[in-house]
């Protein structure tokens, strides 16, 4: 059942409130009545009603005026001017500033009624419309984000598959190679079985480090421990760990500060960033070839970067590298086994701290890899106190 509509008659004419209460009441009408302006809009703000009978001439506060504070009050109200004055500018001036429709004095019942009936239909039909763009609103917001849980869901599933995939074959092998030993067949090869299945042990593990380490570093909620770190001294340290496996394959590892930025980072994501560049370089370079990890400064900003003369990146893995457990094939033929996860983390941390990851390739030519980081900001994004940047302002 609907409500009775609520209608306010504002006019200094006895004779007029008086006859629109007689007209409309016995309509089933909820009628309100004010003498003056001000009065009427101290009503409006006290209760709420559908439809505004106002008359446009009024000592005081005139009807013109009143029509802007009823329109502040409520702009979904329908105002109806009631004025003596029915001349055509009269009407378009009211129109303009937001009537709906206006009537003449002298009028009759039917008259009013009429234009009432027409002006409750026109609130009716704005509410309703505005109703079901809400609506249609709502269920466009449902179908995005179903959209988006389906999205999340056939990712989640793709990681899933992805994962299991990974870690069945070193698992096969390892049950493999125990099996052998275990039945007797592998007396003569049992140390080398053993070994195997030591490393295959060893890749698990691995591939298991990264995916916990990429899981927190996904989950924002994760406290991270900062500190005031200098990047350099994160490269300088990494490059000594690594600098003997370099020159096992006969390259040559290079470290190139030009200044020494610090940020307000933990302290471990800044080695894993170095730590996966570095290390997919050599991995990816022939011998003789050469690795460069520099770190400096430039228009406010941090700016690291690996290059090598390895293996370089097709055009068409470019956009794939930073999958999970994606590797293209010249990295597979060059190195047999890898988790597929180390550029992932790093753009993961890199995104993490508001930075910038790019990479540059050429197909047996080589590649560079180039991060920005804020040296002031936190994980979040949110700016933090304590960072700074310490040497030279304006390196390369």
């Amino acid at each position: 059942m609907e409500e009775e509509a609520s209608i306010l008659v504002i006019d200094d004419e006895r004779g007029i409130r008086e006859g629109c209460r007689r007209a409309l009441t016995p309509l089933d009408y909820s009628l309100d009545v004010a003498d003056t302006a001000v009065a009427g809009l101290r009503k409006l703000r006290e209760g709420s009603f559908d439809l505004v009978l106002l008359d446009l001439m009024m000592p005081g506060m005139s009807g013109m005026e009143a029509l802007d504070r009823i329109h502040e009050i409520d702009g979904d109200t329908v105002v109806i001017i009631i004025t003596g004055y029915a001349t055509v500018e009269a009407a378009v001036n009211t129109i303009k500033r937001g009537a709906y429709d206006f009537i003449s004095k002298p009028f009759t019942a039917d008259d009013l009624i009429l234009v009432v009936n027409q002006g409750l239909e026109h609130r009716r039909l704005t509410l309703e419309t505005k109703r079901l763009g809400a609506i249609e609103e709502e269920a466009k917001e449902l179908a995005r984000a179903k959209t988006e849980l389906e999205k999340l869901d056939a990712m989640k599933s793709r990681f899933m598959l992805t994962v299991a995939h990974e870690l069945r074959a070193p698992i096969a092998a390892i049950q493999g190679y125990l099996g052998l030993i275990l039945d007797g067949y592998a007396v003569d090869d049992e140390q080398e079985m053993i070994e195997s299945a030591h490393n295959r042990c060893g890749e698990l593990l691995a591939m298991i480090q990264d995916l916990l380490l990429l899981a927190h570093i996904k989950e924002k909620a994760t406290e991270v421990k900062k500190k005031t770190v200098s990047v350099a001294e994160a490269l300088e340290e990494v490059a000594g760990l690594l600098r003997m496996e370099a020159e096992r394959k006969g390259l040559t590892l290079e470290v190139q500060i030009s200044n020494r930025p610090e940020m307000l980072a933990d302290e471990e994501h800044l080695k894993q960033v170095w730590t996966n560049l570095i290390s997919n370089a050599i991995k990816y370079t022939p011998g003789g070839g050469s690795v460069v990890a520099s770190v400096g400064q430039k228009d406010g900003q941090i700016v690291g970067g690996v290059s090598d003369t390895g293996i370089g990146v097709a055009a068409d893995d470019m956009p794939r590298i930073f999958e999970e457990f994606y590797r293209t094939a010249q990295a597979k033929e060059m190195a047999e086994r890898g988790t597929g996860l180390g550029l992932p983390i790093v753009k993961e941390i890199v995104e993490t701290y508001g930075g910038t990851l790019d990479v540059d390739s050429e197909i047996g030519k080589g590649t560079t890899f180039t991060f920005t980081l804020p040296p002031s900001l936190e994980p979040g994004g949110d700016t933090a106190n304590g960072g700074r940047v310490v040497g030279d302002t304006d390196g390369d």
